[in-house]
């Protein structure tokens, strides 16, 4: 097995990205119906800049056909073609609270680790700072 570089801090942020953008655009369209452009837009303004109309546009064709939205056009408030918007499925709902359940135990879990090796590594903890 070959091992691989340390990632750079973009690399990282967008490898951790990479395994949650599902959950992301699915909570994104439990809070409203989106069309693609909308979640670029939505994901940028909360501080994830890194993703793009090309990763998002896949991946909401496999949740499509995984079941878990579904799609519709309706027309362009700027007049012009009408555009595909996604809103959840009962699937999509129950998706999305196990994939929130999962990611809290996993940040939980990656936050042990990560502030036990620097409490080790330091020899106090937060709270003693």
């Amino acid at each position: 097995m070959t091992k691989e570089l340390p990632a750079t801090g973009d690399q990282r942020r967008s490898q951790l990205l990479r395994g949650v953008l599902d959950l992301c655009l699915l909570s994104l369209i439990a809070e409203r119906p989106r069309y693609g452009y909308e979640f670029v837009e939505a994901l940028d303004h909360s501080g994830l800049e890194l993703v793009s109309e090309g990763s998002i546009y896949p991946l909401l064709a496999r949740m499509e056909r995984a079941g878990v939205v579904e799609s519709y056009r309706a027309p362009s408030s700027s007049g012009g073609a009408p555009r595909k918007y996604y809103r959840l499925t009962t699937a999509g709902r129950d998706e999305l609270t196990r994939g929130r359940a999962v990611w809290a135990g996993f940040t939980t879990q990656v936050g042990r680790v990560l502030n036990d090796q620097r409490k080790d590594q330091t020899g106090e903890s937060d709270d003693d700072r």
